[in-house]
């Protein structure tokens, strides 16, 4: 076996210019994949009166980007196959523009849901792609990158979260459309620069085998991942969603709500900047899971017993424990040895956890309008603290899900290269003769 330095990514893209232009854009893209979710809670109260909908319908309009994420997600790698990246990625943002001005305008319940489908293609096919682009173009620098596009979608959200009350404020009456609307133009930035990048390199089939997404319900490890992912989805979409409703309800004020929903989400940009890098390290991964539960404890307790003493600290230890997400997005490219089997992985544990998480919202807004409370709520987001534990513990198991679905040995003829996740910066082998695989 010898060991032999990886292709430089910029052989692939044509340039430096090429690699500095989808850095961009990858970035730029981050921003946007969580204004339309973050937007809505500060606000709930004003759509719910605004179209006259009931508590029930409000979980539904909380739970609704979770359920486009995981329907349209599917559509990603199929789109990526037929058509560039760049230009699915541009009609992606294209779309999440056209959605954002429709339900901003929208005076009916349904046409503001079809709006908050269009506006959700954005994110949907952005959480999918982004992870096998960085894997693709950037393969040493995996941790920098998905680093860099989290800490970018971490600071929208920020702003959409902290921005939503003023600005229905500032604008009057029906106000939340001005809210929720202005988004648009920012995706319309964020379009630009993917119309720019060239086709994507042409990854040789024979060298480095796809799965199939189909084929990874036999894999262990994407099935755990998938739970994994969707129980940590449900927490920040319960967060994002109800939080700020809920200390409304409490006493505090709209804007006072929406500053502490910002809060989380500011803490979270430089979490999500710091975490992928200490991720791809095995040694830290287990330490970095049991900080997170127990800062999801410690917030959802404190918010629980005492929500006006000190609720900045119950909401930045709630962030504290999101950084599940940017973890969960690191272990996407560390379980998957090929950018192609890392698209089917993101595509099948995202699809899938979205359409687990939606659960999350939905129940919490059922629960308080049957109940008139927010019981039901903690006992969610608490069991949820249990099971992302445990399938957390169970996922930084050093695995392949390669390996899984081709019975423990990779489709990979001798002598034949195997990229191998996981390594900073990742670590190319070549198997001679009749010596053992390792990385």
């Amino acid at each position: 076996m010898t060991r032999t330095a990886p292709v430089d990514a910029s052989s692939h893209s044509g340039s430096r210019r090429g690699l500095v232009l989808i850095g961009t854009a990858i970035v730029l893209t981050g921003v946007n994949l969580r204004t339309a979710v973050n937007s809505i809670g500060p606000v709930l109260e004003e759509i719910e009166r605004g179209l006259g909908i009931s508590s029930g319908m409000a979980g539904l309009v909380t739970t609704m980007p979770v359920l486009c994420f995981a329907a349209i997600g599917f559509a990603g790698p199929p789109l990526a196959a037929r058509f560039r990246d760049g230009h699915v990625l541009a009609g992606a943002l294209l779309a999440m523009a056209a959605g954002l001005v429709l339900r901003s305008v929208a005076g009916a319940f349904w046409l503001f849901l079809v709006g908050t489908v269009l506006a959700m293609v954005g994110g949907a096919l952005g959480n999918v792609l982004l992870p096998s682009l960085v894997k693709r173009y950037f393969p040493q620098r995996t941790g920098l990158l998905v680093g860099a596009y989290s800490t970018a979608m971490a600071a929208g959200g920020a702003v959409a979260s902290v921005a939503a009350a003023p600005i229905a404020a500032a604008a009057g009456d029906d106000g939340w459309r001005w809210a929720l609307g202005w988004w648009a133009a920012v995706a319309l930035v964020a379009a630009v620069p993917w119309l720019a990048v060239p086709a994507r390199p042409g990854a040789s089939r024979e060298s480095h085998p796809a799965v199939r997404t189909r084929a990874l319900t036999r894999s262990p490890t994407a099935l755990i991942l998938t739970v994994f992912f969707g129980v940590q989805s449900m927490q920040a979409y319960v967060l994002i969603g109800w939080t700020a409703q809920y200390l409304r309800d409490q006493g505090l004020s709209a804007a006072t709500a929406g500053l502490l929903l910002g809060v989380s989400t500011v803490v979270a940009i430089p979490l999500n900047a710091v975490v992928p890098p200490l991720t791809v390290r095995p040694h830290l991964q287990r330490p970095l899971l049991a900080a997170f539960c127990c800062s999801y404890v410690a917030g959802w307790v404190g918010l629980l017993v005492a929500p006006r003493t000190v609720p900045w600290l119950w909401m930045t230890l709630l962030a504290l424990g999101m950084g599940t997400f940017a973890m969960v997005l690191t272990l996407l490219g560390l379980r998957a040895r090929t950018p192609e089997t890392t698209a089917a992985l993101s595509t099948f544990a995202q699809g899938w956890g979205y359409l687990l998480a939606g659960g999350g919202p939905l129940l919490v807004g059922v629960l308080r309008g049957s109940t008139g409370g927010y019981t039901g709520m903690f006992v969610v987001v608490l069991a949820g603290v249990a099971v992302l534990a445990v399938t957390g513990w169970l996922v930084t198991r050093p695995r392949f899900v390669d390996d899984e679905v081709h019975d423990g040995s990779p489709r990979t003829p001798r002598g034949d290269l195997v990229e191998v996740a996981g390594a900073e910066p990742p670590v190319t082998v070549r198997e001679t003769g009749g010596g053992s695989r390792r990385g």
